[in-house]
């Protein structure tokens, strides 16, 4: 059985203000959390898994949820905060349920929110710190 929305932010530490609806939060080590639909991945360059999307495509790009995603952009842009990726997918049946899954093993940063269009990039733990570590480097 998969896990609930709320089971997912909680792997991370956070707790979606919507328990079936939750679209981001903020975990207690100061990550953001983000729902992921799976139809809004590509990979644009090797080791690089980039999340895009827009909120004026939820029905009620003003609801409570929303303008909460929109807060939680901006802080994680503005702040360089890592960002945890909560996945989605649809699961094919006629009743329109869905699988929801964690990815533990990638951390997003926001690199693009001009308050509508949004882009994360997510690339593996490891190479997040080689990175930061070849910086270190003489």
């Amino acid at each position: 059985m998969g896990l609930s929305l709320v089971d997912a932010f909680g792997k991370f530490g956070a707790k979606p203000a919507n328990r079936t609806r939750g679209l981001s939060a903020m975990a207690a080590d100061g990550a953001m959390v983000l729902s992921c639909w799976a139809q809004h991945f590509g990979h644009p360059s090797r080791g690089v898994l980039r999340y895009e999307d827009r909120l004026s495509r939820e029905q009620a790009a003003d609801s409570k949820d929303n303008v909460l995603l929109g807060q939680h952009l901006t802080l994680a842009l503005d702040g360089e905060l890592p960002v945890r990726m909560v996945v989605i997918s649809a699961a094919g049946d006629k009743r329109g349920s869905r699988s929801v899954h964690v990815r533990s093993d990638l951390i997003g940063k926001v690199v693009k929110f001009d308050g509508d269009h949004f882009i994360v990039d997510f690339t593996r733990r490891e190479q997040e710190s080689s990175v930061a570590d070849s910086g270190h480097r003489k």
